[in-house]
């Protein structure tokens, strides 16, 4: 298979998951990042833990920790796999009226991390969002981006 082709289709173009059971065990690693932006009203009531659903910022640390460990239920063709570590980040920027998510996989195995990191930055956002969709409609969930990935046959990737 060239570096090109899609990796979750057969010959035929149907959707395949991928045969990982030649592929070498190493440790793999993936960071990913996005941010939600909302009304500076709402940040300060996060920040001032005055939103009456709790303690918004620890609640998405969680919800992403836990949507990363069910990946597979969520993407159709993505493996089982035993993370060893995930770690979810919630900076808030006053300045930008929005919160900086970054969410860290990682394990030992056959098949990288990526999609689990991306999940838990993307539920976490979503859970920041539920929390606090009364007081605010507007919050945009941006930017999700894979920023780093080692380990694997593909070697370390860093995003520009």
């Amino acid at each position: 298979m060239s570096k090109n082709e899609l990796t979750h289709f057969d010959k035929n173009g149907n959707p395949s998951m991928v045969d990982i059971n030649q592929k070498d065990t190493t440790v793999r690693v993936a960071i990913a990042a996005g941010k939600i932006i909302m009304k500076a009203n709402t940040l300060k009531k996060i920040l001032d833990l005055e939103i009456k659903k709790g303690d918004v910022l620890n609640v998405a640390k969680l919800a992403g920790i836990m949507a990363a460990k069910k990946t597979d239920q969520l993407i159709p063709l993505c493996h089982s796999i035993p993370l060893s570590y995930v770690n979810v980040d919630l900076e808030p920027n006053i300045k930008e009226s929005s919160v900086n998510i970054t969410a860290e996989a990682s394990l030992i195995g056959k098949t990288g991390v990526e999609m689990e990191a991306l999940i838990a930055v993307s539920v976490a956002g979503l859970t920041i969002y539920d929390m606090c969709k009364a007081i605010d409609r507007e919050m945009i969930l941006t930017n999700i981006k894979l920023i780093h990935k080692s380990g694997g046959k593909s070697g370390e990737f860093n995003a520009v």
